[in-house]
């Protein structure tokens, strides 16, 4: 355990002792509002508390069978060696358990998120991959019990996707997918190419956890511009015959928010319209935290090959994780949908 989690833990302890006696006096016990608060404090430091204690007591019988190494007798050594392995491995899940319960968890971890993927650099290549990527996040999400629902989407003429947002909605989605935030670097042999050479294309995702209420961010409905227009399909006998589809501009910021996935006008509002309040939470988030990495401008980056958080290279069947120098060569497994071994580093990483 680290120096300054030790200090935390005991400060912890010390103010959990204290508020315990304060809650003990009939002048606090008198006063409802001031019960009520210290209650809450104690709640907050009750599991961090229980862990340091029993750490602590493990801490004490480490010592105490440490002494037991010093005696004459060869048996009661043995015993004692196997009970320190036990107990320094006790002392090290209960460290994990402390560090889990001490960190600040992220506001947005419970929160459904809006996904946008984005070609980037490599023309129709560049999108194929984009529909790769959309391909591997929904498969990831049919796994964990997700739904998806598509709020607009641009197919690009091989199948893939200029560019696809949706909606993904399910327990704690935000805190699993955060991550992904940045540009996807791929290198491959097109389809197209005759020569067998490898080509290095990307694409962005930007992961946006969703506003609960509108009142989250208020948005002023002058500052608005809904145009309506005919959504793109297939044509044929389901073709679209009404201005169904709905782009609103928000003004002072120019951010646009698009829906065409609805034959209702009336349905494509509401979701152009609560994706917009996502986006502008993003931006006002972005405002205040300029020096983090939830910057959503510094992770998505501009799409170029260059700035890349992870690259996916086919020929060796390898994803390399530059963020935090992790490379799996199970490449065909984990574009099917088992990135759980990436993002499992990446949450780790961050805990650190």
């Amino acid at each position: 355990m680290t120096p300054d989690l030790r200090s935390k833990l005991e400060k912890n302890l010390s103010s959990y002792k204290d508020i315990t006696q304060k809650l003990s006096t009939p002048e606090i016990y008198s006063d409802q509002l001031k019960m009520k608060s210290l209650n809450q404090e104690l709640s907050k430091l009750e599991q961090s508390v229980k862990l340091f204690q029993k750490f602590l007591h493990i801490e004490k019988s480490i010592s105490e069978t440490q002494d037991l190494l010093n005696d004459d007798d060869k048996e009661m050594i043995a015993i004692a060696r196997d009970e320190l392995d036990g107990y320094e491995k006790e002392l090290k899940q209960v460290e994990l358990k402390i560090i889990e319960a001490t960190i600040e968890k992220d506001p947005n971890d419970s929160r459904d998120i809006y996904m946008e993927i984005r070609a980037g650099t490599g023309g129709e290549e560049a999108a194929i991959f984009a529909g790769d990527l959309f391909k591997m996040y929904a498969k990831f999400a049919e796994k964990n019990k997700w739904s998806i629902e598509i709020i607009n989407s641009n197919v690009s003429d091989h199948g893939g996707f200029k560019e696809i947002i949706y909606k993904v909605i399910g327990n704690n989605v935000y805190s699993y997918l955060k991550f992904e935030s940045g540009t996807h670097r791929v290198q491959r042999v097109p389809d197209t190419e005759t020569q067998g050479r490898v080509h290095t294309s990307a694409s962005t995702v930007a992961v946006l956890p969703i506003v609960d209420q509108v009142d989250d961010i208020e948005i002023n409905p002058a500052d608005l511009r809904i145009d309506t227009y005919r959504a793109s399909g297939a044509g044929g006998q389901h073709v679209n015959k009404t201005d169904s589809a709905v782009r609103i501009t928000h003004l002072p910021t120019g951010i646009v928010s698009e829906c065409q996935d609805d034959r209702s006008q009336h349905k494509n509002k509401a979701k152009a319209l609560e994706y917009l309040h996502s986006r502008l939470l993003s931006a006002e988030q972005e405002k205040q935290k300029k020096d983090t990495d939830e910057s959503r401008k510094k992770q998505i980056g501009s799409g170029d090959r260059s700035e890349r958080i992870r690259t996916y290279n086919f020929p060796q069947g390898r994803v390399t994780d530059h963020r935090i120098n992790l490379t799996l060569y199970k490449l065909d497994q984990l574009i099917e949908g088992n990135i759980e071994p990436l993002i499992d580093s990446l949450i780790e990483e961050s805990r650190k």
